[in-house]
């Protein structure tokens, strides 16, 4: 008997075991760096979502492409007016929850290498 393939994990449920699995029980870090990889996730998911007109919940991994992220970090500077550390920081931020993902849905290794430039 053939076991069924399960589906790849969604672009949210992705998000939620990054936070509550790998950063907080895996990795262990300080609620701080928590805070800060959430702010910059609400950051990032705001300007996605105004960039691609939808919302979290329907964003996938596909859509989180290069020029998606440049845009944001450009968005962080010119009009939020980070400075280069912040931008940095967030940009750190994405590419940890990228390296998970690729992880968890190796069906999409090759849309999250493509993202990680």
């Amino acid at each position: 008997m053939r076991r069924q393939a399960k589906p790849p994990p969604s672009f949210p449920a992705l998000v939620q075991a990054f936070f509550v699995e790998h950063l907080t029980q895996q990795r262990a870090v300080s609620p701080r760096t928590v805070a800060a990889y959430r702010d910059a996730f609400m950051l990032f998911l705001g300007f996605a979502e105004a960039r691609l007109g939808r919302s979290p919940a329907q964003l996938t991994l596909p859509d989180i492409t290069p020029d998606l992220i440049m845009a944001f970090l450009d968005h962080l500077e010119r009009d939020r007016h980070n400075s280069v550390r912040s931008r940095n920081a967030r940009l750190a931020a994405l590419r940890s929850f990228l390296k998970f993902a690729a992880h968890r849905d190796v069906s999409s290794l090759q849309v999250i290498e493509h993202a990680l430039g």
